[in-house]
């Protein structure tokens, strides 16, 4: 899976060093992937990260079959 950063992203990254593309991807793979309520495009992905046991979420467009860009990522805890 090929991950873009939107420009969002970018800004709000250099706050959130901790979540990592790694992470990004584990969390898209295994968690539902649910519509956003607010944009039609947009999707959400939660799970939580094993090593830690926190909950992130994410949210993302489909760009192609194997493409995501990430809007914004964030811990729930």
């Amino acid at each position: 899976m090929k991950i873009e950063s939107s420009f969002h992203w970018l800004k709000q990254k250099k706050y959130r060093f901790d979540i990592t593309d790694d992470l990004i991807e584990f969390c898209i793979n295994n968690s539902a992937k649910l519509k956003d309520r607010k944009w039609l495009n947009a999707y959400n992905s939660i799970s939580k990260i094993p090593p830690s046991g926190r909950t992130l979420k994410i949210v993302f467009r489909e760009k192609g079959k194997n493409i995501k860009r990430i809007i914004t990522a964030y811990w729930l805890d």
